[in-house]
C-alpha cells in the first residue's frame, strides 16, 4: 500500500522569472487555483494519507500558505463569506496531511529525496514533481494499481521529440508488458541525441523503494553538479531491482516554463 508521497519544492523556479522573483512558483494560480493544489488533489484521490513537502528557507511562503489561520479567522469573522470558509476548510484538511523537511542548498532532486529518509515508513513511497501536471486521468492512482499488482517500483513515461531528449531522464526498455507498461532496462539523465537509448522520457511521477536511500547516501554528483534521483535508480536497476515504466493516459502539462505555464492555464480552463 502506498500511503506516503513526497513533493520536492525547494527549487527557485528561475525558468518562471520574473513571476517567481518574490513568489513560489507552486503557488502561482492556474485557472483560479494554485498549481500545487492540483498535485494535492491527485494525491488524495489516489489514496495517499501523508504528504511530505521538501522546501527551503527561501520557500517559507509555502508553509505560510497552509498555516495562515489568524488571517482566515479574522476575514471569516468579519465577512462570513461562504467561498472563503470553504477554501479555508480545504486548506485545513490538507494541513493535517502535510509534513515539512528542508533542503536549503539546491543540490538536486536526489538530495531532496534523501532529506525525507527518516519520515518514510513503508517499503515504497510516491514522489510527484510539481512542474508536471497530468490532467484528465489520475496518473498516481493508475501507478499505485500497477504497483499493487506487480509489487515493484513504477515510473511515469511519455514519448518526447528526439531533438529534446537532453531535457529529460530517458529510459531504455527491457521488454513490453502491454501497450501501457514496460519493464525498464536502464535510465539515463539528460542524454544527448546521439546517446539517447529511446525517446521514452521520465515524467514527474515515481513509486520508489525505500532502499533507494542506501544509494542516495553514497551518490556522487552528476550532470550540472547535482545529485540526480535517476542516477540512484540506475544503480538499483544494475542490482536487479524491478522497475516498470507506465505510459500514462492523461494529458501532460509542463508548468515549469512561462510558455508552459500559460498553456497549462488555457488547457485547464477548457475542462
Amino acid at each position: 500500500m502506498i500511503r506516503q508521497a513526497i513533493i520536492p519544492l525547494a527549487g527557485l523556479g528561475t525558468r518562471l522569472l520574473p513571476l517567481t522573483s518574490v513568489y513560489a512558483k507552486e503557488l502561482l494560480p492556474i485557472n483560479g487555483k494554485v498549481g500545487l493544489e492540483y498535485i494535492l488533489e491527485e494525491c488524495v484521490e489516489a489514496g495517499i494519507k501523508e504528504i511530505i513537502f521538501i522546501i527551503s528557507k527561501k520557500k517559507q511562503i509555502i508553509k505560510k500558505y497552509f498555516y495562515n489561520d489568524i488571517f482566515y479567522k479574522k476575514i471569516i469573522k468579519k465577512k462570513k463569506d461562504k467561498r472563503i470558509i470553504s477554501e479555508y476548510k480545504k486548506i485545513l484538511k490538507y494541513k493535517k496531511m502535510i509534513k515539512f523537511v528542508y533542503q536549503n542548498n539546491p543540490r538536486g532532486t536526489g538530495d531532496a529525496v534523501l532529506k525525507t529518509k527518516n519520515l518514510i515508513k513503508d517499503n515504497f513511497f510516491m514522489m510527484l514533481l510539481p512542474d508536471d501536471l497530468i490532467i484528465k486521468k489520475n496518473c498516481s492512482k493508475d501507478m499505485i494499481h500497477i504497483h499493487k499488482k506487480n509489487k515493484c517500483s513504477v515510473m511515469a513515461s511519455m514519448k518526447v521529440n528526439k531533438k529534446n531528449v537532453k531535457r529529460w531522464g530517458i529510459y531504455s526498455k527491457k521488454s513490453n508488458i502491454n501497450k501501457s507498461n514496460f519493464y525498464i532496462n536502464d535510465v539515463i539523465e539528460k542524454p544527448d541525441v546521439k546517446s539517447a537509448p529511446s525517446n521514452n522520457a521520465v515524467i514527474g511521477r515515481y513509486i520508489l523503494p525505500k532502499k533507494i536511500f542506501l544509494k542516495l547516501e553514497n551518490q556522487k554528483k552528476g550532470k550540472g553538479g547535482e545529485i540526480h534521483i535517476t542516477d540512484s535508480i540506475k544503480r538499483l536497476l544494475e542490482d536487479g531491482e524491478k522497475f516498470i515504466g507506465h505510459n500514462f493516459k492523461g494529458k501532460y502539462l509542463d508548468c515549469g516554463t512561462i510558455e508552459g505555464y500559460i498553456k497549462s492555464s488555457m488547457e485547464i480552463s477548457k475542462l
